[in-house]
Parts: C-alpha cells; sequence; structure tokens
C-alpha cells in the first residue's frame, strides 16, 4: 500500500447526496476523512462528513480552495459541469477519471462507446431535430423511447413514442435539449451489474441483481437474480470489459436486460449505484467501501456475497412504514436525513435478509 493514501487523508467528494453520505461513512470507517461540495445547503453527506464546502459549480475560489484540502477527488453523481472538473483535474487526482465521464454524461456517446466495444446495446439514432426523429422512427420503429442526451434520471427526460403520430409531441417535450431515440428492447429482466477497478487494474465485480422500476424509479433489487451460470458469467465478464477499455478507478454500476439473445447493456453508471446497495447486508466489503478502497490506492475488498437480500427503496411516503421497519427482523434500515418526503423522492432503503 505505499502508494496509497495513508491514515487520516482526506477524500473530496462532489455532491451531497445520499450517495456521498455512505461513501463518507465508508472512509471513516478506514480511518479516512471527507470533505463535501455541494452547492445546496444542509447536503445530507454533509451530515456525516468533516467539512462541507457550499459553493456553486463555477466558483474558482472555492473549488481551489476544496482542491487544497483534499487529497484526491470523487463524486456521487456525473452531471458535473465540464469547466468545474478541469480546474478540479488539474489541482488534484480525479477518480474515476475524466473518461468515464465524458462517456456516461452523454447516452449518443455512450451508446457509441458500448457499440465500438462489440457489446449489443438498444438500437439507437441522433435526434438533432423532428427531421430525425421521424427518419428514426422510419428506421427503428416504433415503440421507442426519446430521451435527452444529458441530464436525464429516473424516468426523467425522456418520453415514449407508441405510435408515430406521438413523434411531434415527443420531440416538443425535449424543450430544445439535444435528444436520442432508442428502440424498445424484449427483455425478461433488468439486472445490473456493480464493479469495481483499482488504481493497479485489478477488477472485482458483484452478483448480478435482478432490479423492478416502479414508474421510471429502482424499486427493488433482489439477490441472487434469476440468471444461468453463463449469463451470470457473461455479465461479469462484460462490466470488466467495459471497466478495463476507460481505465476506469472506482465502483461502477452497469445495467443490463436479459433478453432470449443474450444480455443488451442499458447504460453505465460511474459512480456507486442505487442498486448496489444490497452490498451493504450481503458482503463483507460494500460497494461504498469498495469505492474508496478504489479510489485512495487501497487493494479492494472481497465482494463475495454471503446472504441472499432484497434491497427496497423507501421513496417519499414510504417514510410513515419506517416505525414498523425499525421493529422487523432481518431488516438493515438505511436513511438520507432529507426533509420533506416528496413523491418520487428516495428517503432511504432497506436490506432485507432473506432466510431459508
Amino acid at each position: 500500500m505505499s502508494d496509497s493514501l495513508p491514515l487520516g487523508a482526506c477524500i473530496g467528494i462532489l455532491g451531497g447526496g445520499q450517495l456521498g453520505r455512505m461513501l463518507s461513512v465508508a472512509a471513516s470507517r478506514l480511518g479516512l476523512r471527507c470533505h463535501i461540495y455541494d452547492p445546496a445547503p444542509n447536503p445530507p453527506a454533509g451530515h456525516v462528513a468533516e467539512r462541507v464546502t457550499t459553493a456553486a459549480w463555477d466558483d474558482a475560489e472555492a473549488l481551489r480552495g476544496f482542491a487544497a484540502s483534499v487529497d484526491v477527488i470523487t463524486y456521487e453523481f456525473e452531471n458535473i459541469p465540464t469547466a468545474t472538473l478541469d480546474l478540479l483535474d488539474s489541482l488534484r487526482p480525479v477518480r474515476p477519471g475524466r473518461k468515464a465521464l465524458a462517456v456516461s454524461q452523454d447516452r449518443m456517446t455512450e451508446k457509441d462507446f458500448l457499440s465500438g466495444l462489440g457489446l449489443t446495446t438498444a438500437p439507437y439514432r441522433d435526434v438533432p431535430d423532428a427531421a430525425a426523429l421521424r427518419v428514426g422512427l422510419d428506421e427503428i420503429g416504433t415503440p421507442a423511447i426519446l430521451k435527452t442526451r444529458r441530464l436525464g434520471y429516473d424516468g426523467k427526460g425522456q418520453a415514449r413514442i407508441m405510435d408515430p403520430s406521438q413523434a411531434e409531441a415527443a420531440f416538443a417535450g425535449m424543450a430544445g435539449q439535444e435528444a436520442i431515440l432508442e428502440g424498445f428492447v424484449e427483455f425478461t429482466h433488468e439486472i445490473s451489474v456493480i464493479a469495481a477497478r483499482g488504481v493497479t487494474g485489478e477488477v472485482a465485480c458483484y452478483d448480478p441483481g435482478e432490479n423492478v422500476h416502479v414508474e421510471g424509479i429502482l424499486r427493488t433489487t433482489t439477490l441472487p437474480a434469476t440468471l444461468t451460470p453463463s449469463q451470470q458469467m457473461d455479465a461479469v465478464l462484460l462490466a470488466g470489459r467495459i471497466l478495463n477499455a476507460l481505465e476506469y478507478v472506482g465502483v461502477m454500476g452497469v445495467e443490463l436486460f436479459v433478453t432470449a439473445k443474450g444480455l443488451v447493456v442499458n447504460e453505465i453508471a460511474p459512480r456507486v449505484h442505487n442498486s448496489g446497495h444490497w452490498t451493504q447486508a450481503g458482503c463483507a466489503v460494500d460497494q461504498f467501501e469498495q469505492h474508496i478502497r478504489a479510489v485512495a490506492g487501497w487493494p479492494l475488498g472481497n465482494g463475495a456475497r454471503h446472504v441472499d437480500v432484497v434491497m427496497e427503496n423507501l421513496i417519499g411516503a414510504d417514510m410513515d412504514r419506517v416505525p414498523a421497519l425499525a421493529r422487523a427482523a432481518d431488516v438493515q434500515l438505511h436513511l438520507y436525513g432529507k426533509g420533506e418526503a416528496r413523491p418520487g423522492r428516495k428517503m432511504g432503503h432497506v436490506n432485507r435478509i432473506v432466510r431459508g
């Protein structure tokens, strides 16, 4: 560990949401400190970090001060302004690196990257204007999904097109943003692989989890997933291939569709991932500690699953169930310290250990 961060070193985290919060907790268990940078006041991660900087993404003075106080920088979400990263990258190591961000921040770039590796994705077309959308629908057919190329998440920034007559309204819904058209994929279920790569190139993958979404938001992830041994091996090898191609350092989430013709890559997320929360109850080293280990230059830990787990997000009014969940057996409760429990807002999650 001669090239790794020493005990007491400080990790800078861009973004102060629940992922940053859980990264900070994991770092503290390893004797490392965290400094959170977020434009929003009182972010959830700030409750458990040593230090918080509240400043805009374009505040050069604040960014320089933040970089001077940390030894390495990571992030909990990928939509960080390019100019912010340019400045920080010139001052401290940023892990995962810029290539992974550039790929994941733009759905068109991401699809081109994955296709270039020989991986299967949904059929897709660039949609710079309404005419291109009509051509894309002629080529791909319906049903299809029109998505913004950047910034969409949890079902936001996208519109289903079940019939070509809906194209005009769907395009108007993009509000002038660059868009991509994706064809529907006939799949039996969705899975995700949480994978990690260290600074030395070592790769460690967790078992694939089976995901269920409701209204575009992840509801549950179940382990083990419904997969044959060969499908499970293919999923893990595919994730490792992506990490190596990006010379990645840290944890990544890779979402896949299981189809009759094989695995189809839906998207990648260059960070710890909602569908990896089950690792907190199912593994000796969870995804958050694994990410901290990777960006700090430490050896990767053992991510072998030792128990079956179902992770369920607590969304909006689900917070009313917390008293009952706190009394339930074999339930690990994680609350994010957020204020108002609005519809569609992730407030926490539970990991249920499945016995027998």
